[in-house]
């Protein structure tokens, strides 16, 4: 399979992979491995910046194909600076359009949307 070079960019240097710990640190999960799609964000929550509840940190693990990957890495770097929302910043559709996703593999943009929307949940509470 042919990847554009956004695609190839973000898998190769997945900004944003690994895993948070600590205080103010929520996570969401979403997929399975067994099913040959799993995604999870911790997200880091400002308690005390100005103004407070905004994402000072943002990681991925994923497991997928690259496109997976890719888009998982764009969103975590991309939510630094950001509230914790439902919404990604961008439509499933319009990140599967920026990284030329087939069609065929919108179910792993909808587990990377779950684990998304997970994580926001958690960092909202």
């Amino acid at each position: 399979m042919r990847y554009s070079a956004l695609t190839r960019r973000y898998f190769e240097q997945a900004p944003g992979a690994g895993t948070l710990e600590g205080p103010g640190v929520a996570s969401g999960t979403a997929g399975s491995r067994s099913l040959g799609t799993w995604v999870r964000f911790d997200l880091r929550v400002a308690c005390t910046a100005d103004p407070p509840g905004r994402i000072v940190e943002a990681r991925f693990l994923a497991f997928g194909c690259p496109h997976t990957i890719a888009v998982a890495a764009w969103v975590a770097e991309q939510a630094v600076g950001h509230i914790p929302s439902a919404e990604l910043l961008q439509p499933v559709d319009a990140l599967r359009r920026s990284f030329d996703v087939p069609v065929e593999k919108l179910g792993r943009l909808l587990v990377i949307e779950d684990a998304w929307r997970a994580a926001a949940a958690a960092a909202r509470k």
